[in-house]
């Protein structure tokens, strides 16, 4: 993807189809887009949220208006992450590679069964707890050989 590519939004199901392709054959790419993808949808969302705190002048208040503005949001958002953004992407990044070297060493295991497995501890059974006093008065009170 070069840099005059505008990229992909959340919203183009084509371009949602190519990022799965691309996730089969390269995930730590596809990762990324993910991860500025939902920056976008977020920086969107955060824009619009801000926006209606605002009185609307009924000089301007229209639905054309709110779907040119909205269209506006989605545009402003896609640059702001391909400039870098408020840091979302690069920590959504780093947790889904952390979470992909989790499920990679769990796939790694699946495909060795024979690996070496660590014993269980032996099965430890109770141990005898010697009667008190207490518990034996008990007991011959409920068995009725006391009195």
């Amino acid at each position: 993807m070069s840099d005059l590519t505008p990229p992909s939004s959340y919203l183009d199901f084509n371009a949602l189809t190519q990022l799965r392709g691309e996730a089969r054959h390269d995930p730590s790419q596809a990762i990324r887009k993910t991860a500025e993808q939902f920056e976008a949808y977020f920086l969107q969302h955060m824009m619009k949220e801000m926006r209606a705190t605002i009185e609307k002048s009924e000089l301007v208040e229209s639905k054309s208006m709110e779907t040119y503005q909205d269209m506006m949001d989605k545009e402003v958002a896609q640059h702001m992450v391909r400039r870098g953004g408020i840091g979302l992407a690069d920590m959504l990044e780093k947790q889904m590679q952390k979470r992909e070297a989790a499920v990679s060493a769990q796939e790694a295991l699946q495909l060795h069964p024979k690996a070496p497995v660590m014993p269980m501890p032996p099965d430890r059974s109770s141990l005898p707890v010697p009667k008190s006093g207490a518990v034996r008065s008990y007991e011959i009170h409920r068995n009725g050989s006391g009195t």
